[in-house]
């Protein structure tokens, strides 16, 4: 009895040595990431590998934002007429903002996604690392990876987000968001019966499991379902669709969520 009560004890102080140990070690990181913040200059640098001033963050963000653009770029896009499409104005506003940012990537994947190194590092939601067969599966079958060809031939596209929230509840806004070229609405957002509102157009429906609709029937008959995979479960989810398959069962004691309604 004696000899377990010496054994308990002994592990109590180990166990306190390791919290403290941790709690120290913790906090002398912590003194010295602020001291090498204070004392090191972090250079940030455009996507052609120029020296960014102090007014960008280390990822090369403004650090105060404003829907500014240079000089020279306002001047380029003065006199376009107020709701006119501008050729160029989202990128140019997007590389003021954040001047690493580039655009050599398609919009959505295809069947070049191999080549895209960078994207197969990272696990979902920052890339597809591990989904490679998944999507080479959907791809082969889906066929289709870019707008229609309407929309494609377009030189300039204007385009609105439509939010899920009750801001536009008796606005009557529905008609001046139908004139946008490019109509984007997220999740289960409805349409029907909210036309004067929210309009009845939607180009691209972007969704993830959890907040999709559930019935075929509700989504618009026109319209591009395009899957946000944040995690490798959303993949496969796209593929029983695609593939008109049978979810299986969970085996007892596995969790399976289940998507809301």
């Amino acid at each position: 009895m004696g000899l377990l009560v010496f054994v308990r004890n002994l592990l109590l102080a180990l166990c306190l040595f390791l919290v403290l140990g941790f709690l120290y070690y913790s906090a002398w990181k912590l003194h010295l990431l602020q001291w090498e913040d204070s004392n090191s200059m972090v250079l940030s640098f455009d996507s052609a590998g120029q020296t960014l001033g102090s007014e960008y963050d280390r990822l090369g963000f403004l650090l105060k934002l404003d829907s500014k653009l240079p000089a020279d770029l306002a001047t380029k896009y003065a006199n376009f007429s107020e709701g006119t499409c501008k050729p160029g104005y989202a990128s140019a506003l997007m590389t003021a903002i954040f001047p690493r940012f580039s655009k050599p990537a398609p919009m959505f994947l295809d069947d070049s996604f191999r080549k895209w190194a960078r994207i197969r590092e990272f696990v979902p939601p920052f890339g597809i690392k591990g989904q490679d067969n998944l999507i080479k599966a959907i791809l082969s079958v889906t066929k289709e990876y870019r707008l229609t060809p309407a929309l494609d031939s377009l030189s300039c596209r204007r385009c609105i987000i439509v939010g899920n929230g009750g801001v536009l509840a008796n606005k009557s806004l529905g008609s001046r968001i139908d004139d946008y070229d490019i109509v984007v609405r997220l999740n289960s957002a409805p349409v029907k019966g909210f036309e004067k509102d929210v309009g009845s157009k939607t180009t691209l429906r972007i969704t993830y499991p959890e907040g999709a609709m559930q019935r075929p029937e509700q989504y618009e008959r026109d319209s591009l379902f395009v899957l946000a995979g944040f995690k490798w479960q959303d993949f496969k989810w796209l593929k029983y669709i695609v593939y008109k398959e049978r979810v299986p069962f969970p085996k007892q004691g596995q969790v399976q969520a289940v998507p809301s309604r």
